[in-house]
């Protein structure tokens, strides 16, 4: 099943906000922090975007998905050939640059997130006229014991949007 969301939030791409992503990494390596460049990398391999809504310094569960899937062989293997890596951090003990605190607080109320972690699956597209994303969520999960388990469930949405269920 989909759902259209139509995120409307500015781009804020200056040359300012560039440095700043110099900067900032995400917590698990191999993991993009910036929806623009996200949408990029979907838009040249065809993936969807998985993104990981964390409390990354500060939330158990969060932490504890990170150990039980993200970190695995398995996990890495599969996603380098799957989806696009997206982290959405909420920290507490740390402060992110201010383009990307807007960024991951438009796409929680647009994924309507409440709790961490909450993962999404998701393809977008833009609108050229106004430069605005169109959002097709295609499934989310949260905390998963095994990087198996994660896979099995995250390769269910992707058939589902392959077949155009």
């Amino acid at each position: 099943m989909r759902f259209f969301f139509l995120l409307a939030f500015s781009l804020m791409i200056s040359s300012y906000g560039m440095g700043q992503n110099a900067e900032y990494t995400a917590e698990n390596p191999g993991w993009l922090v910036d929806v623009d460049e996200a949408y990029a990398e979907s838009q040249k391999t065809g993936k969807p975007i998985l993104a990981n809504f964390t409390g990354s310094d500060w939330c158990g569960w969060c932490k504890r998905l990170t150990k039980s899937v993200f970190v695995h062989k398995e996990f890495k293997d599969w996603a380098e050939k799957n989806v696009v890596l997206l982290e959405l951090d909420f920290p507490r003990r740390k402060s992110l640059p201010a383009r990307f605190k807007q960024q991951n607080q438009n796409l929680q109320q647009a994924f309507k997130v409440r709790g961490y972690p909450t993962v999404w699956l998701f393809d977008l597209s833009k609108e050229s006229t106004d430069s605005q994303y169109s959002i097709s969520a295609l499934g989310k999960t949260g905390y998963t014991k095994t990087a198996s388990e994660f896979i099995t469930n995250i390769n269910e949405m992707i058939a589902r949007r392959d077949t155009g269920e």
